[in-house]
């Protein structure tokens, strides 16, 4: 009898453990915090781009320099981040907005990249720009200058890292009306970056009491600045601005003192003017030009200990937009760390409200339309008798604080700004 009895009490323990064990899990899986689940990461790996010009007009202050920046970040923090790999992708768009566009596209689509970390050149960026809102993926900028990508043409998934149009004008056009250059004359590049510049100095110089007496676009990558030159020569502006950047700046200011419009008188206001430009010139030619700049190696030790690791690697210093280039995937990698995840409305919103102190950039920030505030600086070039060593060229002159550097988003027409 006792046997019989074994069966039905056996049935009565079985389920009273199953109970016990049931609301135990339950008890577990309520009980354990938020930072012990596990890491959401795509594919298992966080995969970053860069579209740069490899080998045109902004190779040198783009390119393998951009490239070697951001692979510097990531061994950096570590080539692991929530415990998955960081993979990084690199490709030329040889300064073509469409190329730009369909490897931007094919990188999110099919070859799932969680960010785009930097585009060479203002028109390729704009076309990327609108790849990503489409598809709402993070876009990050270090290299293009055009305003539009924080002002009308804004995004919840971009950031405009290390400078822009509207900065550079602000502080290079500024100082040179204020030293007395009050009629100018426009050597501009005609494509989204150069038109905006233009615009932007425009503003600036008839703001503070100057005069604008004309302008001359040239196509991007110019070799022969003769007939625009001639022209700003017969303008007898006292400043010929110059709305370009990389090879084109370098070679429209070689062609200036060849002409002889500085020997007469006449100055040069290079918008953007990049640490590499100088060096291309020679401070015989370069001396005494004005510039705005994001970023120099010698600014302290800081910047020293980072740009010697740089030149260790190339042979040449860093301009800003490499520097902006590491500081923002450091950034970037920082932010997905701290979300727990590379999903993009998520790590945006943890870049948004880190703070960003690094060689950079000091209490930088990044505000609702995506423009990163931080300092900027005005430079003079230095005299050939005043530099000590290659690569010392720069004095400083002023230093804007990112809110005077920057647009007011008082100004800003972009529909993320609440007014």
């Amino acid at each position: 009898m006792a046997y019989a009895n074994t069966p039905r009490i056996s049935m009565q323990f079985r389920s009273t453990i199953t109970r016990l064990f049931a609301a135990s899990a339950l008890l577990a899986v309520t009980a354990t915090p938020a930072w012990a689940q596990p890491a959401a990461v795509s594919d298992d790996v966080v995969r970053l781009g860069l579209i740069l010009d490899m080998s045109g007009v902004y190779a040198d202050v783009t390119g393998k320099g951009s490239a070697t920046a951001a692979e510097m970040a990531i061994a950096d923090f570590g080539g692991t981040v929530l415990g998955k790999k960081i993979d990084m992708m690199v490709v030329d768009h040889q300064n073509k907005a469409d190329i730009a566009a369909a490897k931007a596209r094919e990188w999110y689509d099919t070859e799932k990249v969680d960010a785009i970390m930097d585009v060479a050149g203002s028109a390729p960026a704009l076309a990327v720009l609108e790849v990503a809102r489409e598809k709402k993926k993070i876009v990050v900028f270090s290299g293009p200058g055009t305003e539009r990508i924080t002002n009308d043409l804004c995004s919840p998934y971009s950031v405009h890292y290390t400078y822009d149009t509207w900065s550079l004008a602000n502080t290079t056009a500024r100082a040179n009306v204020e030293k007395g250059g009050k009629t100018w004359y426009f050597l501009t590049a005609d494509y989204a970056f150069g038109h905006t510049l233009q615009a932007s100095a425009t503003d600036v110089v008839k703001a503070n009491g100057g005069t604008v007496l004309g302008a001359s676009r040239h196509p991007l990558g110019s070799s022969d600045f003769a007939s625009y030159l001639l022209q700003a020569q017969a303008s007898k502006a006292q400043v010929v601005g110059l709305a370009n950047a990389g090879g084109d700046t370098v070679n429209a200011i070689k062609a200036a003192r060849e002409f002889g419009l500085t020997q007469g008188g006449q100055k040069m206001a290079g918008l953007l003017l990049y640490i590499n430009d100088i060096h291309a010139l020679g401070l015989d030619t370069a001396a005494g030009l004005t510039l705005t700049e994001a970023f120099y190696w010698d600014m302290n030790d800081q910047t020293r200990a980072w740009s010697q690791r740089y030149y260790d690697k190339l042979k040449k210093m860093p301009n800003m937009s490499q520097a902006g280039t590491y500081s923002s995937v450091m950034h970037y990698l920082k932010a997905v760390q701290a979300a727990g995840t590379d999903a993009p409305e998520a790590v945006m919103k943890q870049m948004k409200s880190m703070p960003i102190n690094d060689f950079f950039a000091t209490n930088g920030r990044i505000r609702e339309d995506g423009r990163m505030v931080h300092d900027m600086y005005l430079f003079e070039v230095k005299q050939p008798s005043e530099s000590k060593r290659p690569w010392d060229y720069y004095k400083l002159v002023a230093t804007l604080p990112g809110d005077q550097a920057f647009m007011p988003l008082s100004k800003s027409t972009c529909p993320l700004v609440k007014k």
